[in-house]
């Protein structure tokens, strides 16, 4: 049975992410109080023999009174023995602004003595035991809602087998560095195919930039070293139940040589029996 948590802060993209769920068969409730949560598990337990194997629940700032009854919940959801993971979804200030001003919806916390900033911010922070407690952070600042959907329908597939999901994002520091990022590495110390005019309109998985990097001893040493130390802690992660990782690789614009990183180390896990996942977020 796949039990989910879904949280986050408002204007992130819970609703999608609860409806993603919902399309792949799983029985989803929002808005729950996190009191009722363990009354919900059972029931979902004593209802499997009647068809319904997966389940998941929304829990955010909305229920106010309920969130600090959270950590209770969920000690007594592994009480009942189920296994849980919490899926949280967040993104940048501005942008969660500039979505509630174009929506014209109100937050949920806003009142006439607390700014949308103000409540964004205060919101962040009731949620932030669930926001460490989770096993996906989803960072939606530059995800459309089809990326999102499946990202959520990846990693809900991922978790029906066993092993570890690493999923490989490339980004530009330009843009932000990626806040669900468990790793991050900084590649711009790389030769930049940039300021050769001719692979300008090139990315990092087209033939011309792929020359022009593989000619350069320090690529191939990034290269090697990020295989190894990947290698080399894969097996603590795992030892830890750990069963996603977002292993970001950034450059300046997020369109050649995290690109190209990205798309060989992914390539390299998978022929070793990895799962992988793979997103090019400054490619569109």
């Amino acid at each position: 049975m796949s039990f989910f948590i879904v949280s986050g802060l408002s204007g992130s993209g819970k609703t999608i992410a609860l409806q993603a769920l919902e399309d792949i068969g799983f029985y989803c409730i929002d808005n729950l109080p996190a009191a009722l949560l363990p009354h919900f598990a059972q029931q979902v337990i004593n209802s499997r023999a009647t068809g319904m194997q997966n389940a998941a629940v929304g829990i955010d700032a909305r229920n106010r009174a309920f969130l600090a009854e959270a950590p209770k919940g969920l000690n007594q959801l592994h009480s009942l023995g189920v296994q849980y993971r919490i899926i949280f979804l967040e993104a940048e200030e501005a942008v969660l602004v500039k979505r509630f001003k174009e929506t014209r919806r109100p937050h949920p916390m806003i009142d006439k003595d607390t700014s949308l900033l103000e409540a964004i911010r205060l919101e962040r922070e009731l949620l932030e035991p669930l926001s460490f407690s989770a096993a996906l952070r989803i960072d939606t600042t530059h995800t459309t809602p089809h990326e999102l959907r499946q990202q959520i329908n990846n990693y809900a597939r991922g978790t029906d087998t066993a092993g570890i999901t690493l999923l490989f994002e490339s980004f530009g520091y330009k843009h932000g560095t990626p806040l669900d990022a468990d790793y991050v590495f900084d590649v711009r110390c790389l030769p930049n195919p940039y300021w050769q005019p001719e692979l300008r309109r090139h990315s990092g998985l087209d033939e011309p930039v792929i020359r022009f990097l593989e000619q350069y001893d320090e690529v191939r040493k990034m290269l090697d070293e990020l295989r190894a130390f990947l290698e080399q802690w894969l097996p603590s992660f795992e030892r830890e139940d750990r069963n996603y990782m977002t292993i970001a690789i950034g450059c300046t614009g997020g369109l050649h040589r995290s690109v190209y990183l990205a798309h060989r180390l992914a390539g390299y896990f998978a022929a070793k029996g990895v799962k992988t996942q793979i997103r090019h977020r400054e490619l569109k």
